[in-house]
């Protein structure tokens, strides 16, 4: 058993306490998922709270299924959609390379991959993020997008092959690393 499991299970038996360690276990990574997806880090810290507010909020709806991460990652896309909204901004990607971890270290120091992701369409450059930003399985980021595992699978690999072939021609070779 996981310790969302655990985490979760008490939560079930009434058990408040654990909602601390559970919003813990996941406020960096959804931080920096709502930094991907808000214009600053002011609105991206409000995303947060909002999402954990709506997560607790509905908690008595959600049926665990060992996907709860993926429940989680669900509630912040749908925030930063509705404050976006709210704010009648453009989508913005920021400027900054605070999104990127694990599987992007080499392309942290590749400002030109940066723009390439920023180039691909928007169903594919929120693949690339929630998959190397976040390390997300594929299966996960299909439920969060709502979409079909072969549609992200489809998705992810004309990302790469686009990314791939922009890098070639570019003349970068580091690719392979990425």
């Amino acid at each position: 058993m996981t310790r969302e499991d655990k985490l979760i299970k008490k939560l079930e038996n009434g058990d408040m306490s654990a909602l601390d360690e559970l919003i813990s276990l996941y406020y960096t990574d959804i931080l920096r998922y709502c930094i991907c997806h808000t214009a600053d880090r002011q609105t991206a810290e409000d995303a947060v709270q909002e999402t954990f507010l709506k997560t607790v909020r509905y908690l008595d709806r959600y049926i665990h299924k060992g996907k709860f991460r993926a429940f989680l990652y669900q509630v912040a896309a749908n925030t930063c959609v509705d404050m976006w909204r709210k704010k009648h901004q453009e989508e913005q990607i920021p400027d900054t390379l605070e999104c990127l971890e694990r599987g992007f270290q080499r392309a942290e120091t590749e400002t030109d991959f940066m723009l390439l992701v920023r180039e691909l369409p928007v169903e594919q450059r929120e693949i690339i993020y929630l998959r190397f930003a976040h390390d997300l399985t594929l299966r996960e980021i299909g439920q969060i997008l709502n979409q079909p595992l072969r549609t992200v699978q489809s998705r992810l690999r004309a990302a790469l092959k686009t990314i791939k072939k922009d890098l070639e021609r570019g003349g970068i070779s580091s690719y392979e690393e990425i």
